[in-house]
């Protein structure tokens, strides 16, 4: 492992990458220089397909100046093309004034499948603070104790080589069964051992509202001392399925983004529009997705201001 790492460290100084932890932070680490506030990113997943210039130009005609993109297989950018194709998609993005404040990864080990080094290590020669991680699951039919315990270790690694990286991996909190940190005590049982500037949450309200019901605040109050970036989307219960609508018309409201301005709080948020239906080459969508997007964007900055 390590004569690998030393080989790649040595390749990316070749190919100019760096290393990442010398850099100073772009605009989008942390708080926004204009507002002084968080840095408000929207979450492309719902431009999948589009090239990048065309994503490009949709976000910049709404007025976006920061993004969380998808770097994952299926994403904007496939893992194993990432040394290439994120610069280029970067600068694509930079030269229309928007930033990558996050990247949304499918990493949560140090793997060759998983192309993590060559994903973090591009990633931070860009200046893009932080990563979402992709999430663990249990096996329902196993015990579950002796599985949280398993992933410590490549927990442990990975924390590791993003810290040499300089880069911070973030945790999701994700609904569902056998998701590990659904209700977010699990997880943090693993992530407190680690410096809050080493590895933080994400933290998902949507989710936490689909899992916890009433008991959401305990679990932001777990999450808020290593809070990298609070993401926002909102739902309705469909009978027993989750349908998403747009952000304040279900049961996702304002009082989550009152704690944070309340707490002074200056990281990254981001915001989901999964709620859009049809593709994005589809006529008519990217003119309804720009719609949205500009409602649910003057509805989060209203609750954050």
């Amino acid at each position: 492992m390590e004569s690998r790492r030393v080989f790649l460290r040595s390749a990316a100084a070749g190919l100019g990458l760096g290393m990442g932890a010398g850099m100073a932070p772009t605009p989008a680490a942390g708080a926004d220089p204009a507002t002084g506030g968080p840095t408000l990113a929207v979450f492309t997943k719902h431009l999948l397909g589009l090239d990048h210039e065309r994503i490009a130009d949709h976000l910049a005609g709404i007025g976006v100046t920061a993004i969380e993109a998808p770097i994952r297989p299926g994403g904007h950018v496939e893992p194993a093309r990432v040394a290439d194709d994120l610069p280029r998609f970067a600068e694509v993005l930079k030269e229309r004034g928007i930033a990558i404040a996050v990247l949304s990864s499918g990493i949560n080990a140090v793997s060759k499948e998983q192309h993590t080094e060559s994903v973090l290590r591009t990633a931070r020669s860009l200046g893009i603070p932080r990563y979402r991680m992709n999430w663990y699951r249990y096996d329902m039919k196993r015990p579950l104790w002796p599985q949280l315990e398993a992933i410590g270790p490549r927990l442990d690694e990975l924390v590791a080589l993003s810290k040499e990286v300089g880069i911070v991996p973030c945790y999701q909190n994700h609904s569902g069964v056998g998701m590990v940190g659904a209700t977010v005590w699990d997880m943090e049982t693993l992530m407190r051992k680690h410096p809050a500037a080493d590895l933080g949450w994400y933290f998902d309200i949507f989710h936490a509202r689909v899992e916890g019901g009433l008991s959401w605040p305990v679990q932001a109050k777990l999450t808020r001392d290593r809070l990298s970036v609070a993401s926002f989307k909102d739902f309705v219960w469909d009978g027993k399925q989750v349908h998403g609508v747009p952000l304040g018309r279900g049961l996702v409201g304002p009082e989550y983004a009152d704690s944070l301005r309340k707490s002074g709080y200056a990281g990254a948020v981001s915001l989901f529009l999964e709620y859009l239906e049809s593709e994005p080459r589809d006529a008519g969508y990217l003119a309804r997705a720009a719609a949205a997007t500009r409602r649910d964007l003057e509805v989060l900055r209203s609750w954050l201001s």
